[in-house]
């Protein structure tokens, strides 16, 4: 048996529960259990529901069934992102979204804005299990006393765990066969119980904060203040700072906005005096599969015109071993070291970008810096130029803020996603 390490929680949760390694191994090879809980919850009803998300999602909801789900993405008049998540239809009328950040929040204002037919509330009312990895739909199909390899991809349907009634998402946030449970948090405990028990057998961890940010960089998932800052200073975007704080209790008050504010930090070498260069359009962090022009929404002009001329899209950089560990042996020396590189990536609330270069020429802007102990690489996602955007390119990244000892570290240009895709995996075929 595996010994689970003391309990050192951070914000987001413990740091470890067995050990980083062995937890990130657990998506490739058997499969993890992790908490998203504290995701808020924006429930829209009303005749207009699905219309207002239309109006402000780059996505198309012509087809929007009951019981699917959309990785929905909301932008500034400018085309860059204030903010995304998971969008759920629960009913003809009824739909729900599920973020952290400004993103709710604008959206509440939009809505008082615009006079819809349509009443939302921000809750904290689930807990939201994600269980992913190759083992996934057994562990969860154990657990819920029968089969689920019937639901599609970002589709859900309702089940029961532990007593406990929930719904099962369908989805991959580690790029492998993955689900959400989603149920009554005084189910939370019980139904994470379950989960462990039902996938004692196949292997299953619990995933901690130190690596569970490393499947978004091996899957491609970029997020917000970790590759972008909310897109929320431009005006008109900034009013519903003004209109909703002190309106809403907790999530509208000043204290509030103060707190999510301070996580408004960069570091690292890329420099600049306008906090917009921290923005990304969704065409930049690699969704623009997501957007669609059948209907008008919030920011379309300025996507339509992006589209036309793309200048800069989303790869993974492979940074070079003998670069890396040069900032590490740098400890041992008596010299100024480098700065440090935390592992297997940061824990700050922060946005960590480096500078990419050609020469003397800024070609891109890399973040999410992350150790795959899988690949066994140091990786990170990067914004470049179209021109330099071929998988095997070579280039040069500033390592460390301007003020200290920098590194100049080559990078290679790779495929995003850098680990292979298994998210749309047809579950009604006997694994081998």
């Amino acid at each position: 048996m595996l010994r689970e390490n003391a309990d050192t929680s951070t914000s987001w949760g413990t740091l470890e529960y067995t050990d980083w390694r062995d937890e990130n191994m657990s998506w490739k090879q058997t499969c993890y259990i992790g908490d998203w809980s504290y995701l808020d919850e924006f429930h829209l009803s009303g005749p207009d529901a699905q219309r207002f998300f239309s109006d402000h999602a780059i996505n198309s909801l012509a087809k929007f069934d009951v019981g699917q789900a959309k990785h929905a993405v909301f932008c500034n008049l400018a085309g860059r992102v204030i903010g995304e998540g998971v969008l759920q239809r629960l009913g003809e009328e009824e739909l729900e979204f599920q973020s952290r950040g400004p993103a709710v929040l604008w959206l509440a204002y939009r809505l008082e804005k615009g006079g819809y037919a349509a009443k939302a509330t921000i809750k904290l009312d689930k807990f939201k299990l994600q269980v992913s990895g190759p083992n996934a739909l057994a562990v969860c199909e154990k657990a819920a006393g029968g089969p689920l390899s019937n639901i599609g991809f970002m589709r859900f349907r309702g089940g029961a765990v532990a007593g406990a009634e929930l719904i099962f998402l369908r989805q991959g946030m580690a790029g492998e066969i993955g689900f959400e449970l989603q149920g009554p948090r005084d189910k939370a405990e019980a139904v994470r119980a379950a989960i462990l028990d039902a996938g004692a057998e196949f292997g299953i961890r619990r995933l901690g904060s130190r690596t569970a940010m490393i499947n978004h960089l091996e899957a491609a998932f970029p997020t917000v203040t970790h590759d972008y800052l909310p897109a929320i200073e431009d005006t008109p975007e900034a009013e519903f700072y003004a209109l909703h704080a002190g309106r809403m209790p907790a999530y509208g008050s000043p204290d509030w906005f103060r707190s999510f504010a301070r996580t408004q930090k960069v570091k690292g070498s890329f420099e600049s005096n306008d906090p917009r260069d921290w923005y990304r359009s969704p065409i930049e962090l690699g969704w623009q599969k997501s957007i669609k022009f059948d209907h008008e929404f919030y920011g379309r002009a300025a996507l339509e015109a992006e589209m036309a001329d793309i200048k800069r899209v989303r790869r993974t950089l492979v940074w070079n071993r003998d670069d890396v560990i040069e900032v590490f042996a740098s400890l041992f020396e008596n010299d100024v070291p480098y700065e440090y590189m935390e592992f297997p990536r940061h824990q700050w609330n922060v946005m960590y970008a480096s500078k990419v270069m050609d020469g003397e020429r800024l070609v891109g802007v890399a973040t999410s810096r992350g150790y795959s102990y899988y690949f066994r690489k140091m990786l990170s996602h990067v914004v470049i130029d179209v021109d330099y955007a071929e998988p095997g390119t070579e280039l040069t990244l500033v390592w460390g803020e301007p003020w200290t000892r920098q590194k100049t570290i080559r990078v290679t240009v790779a495929p995003s996603p850098f680990k292979t895709d298994n998210r749309r995996a047809d579950l009604t075929v006997p694994t081998t």
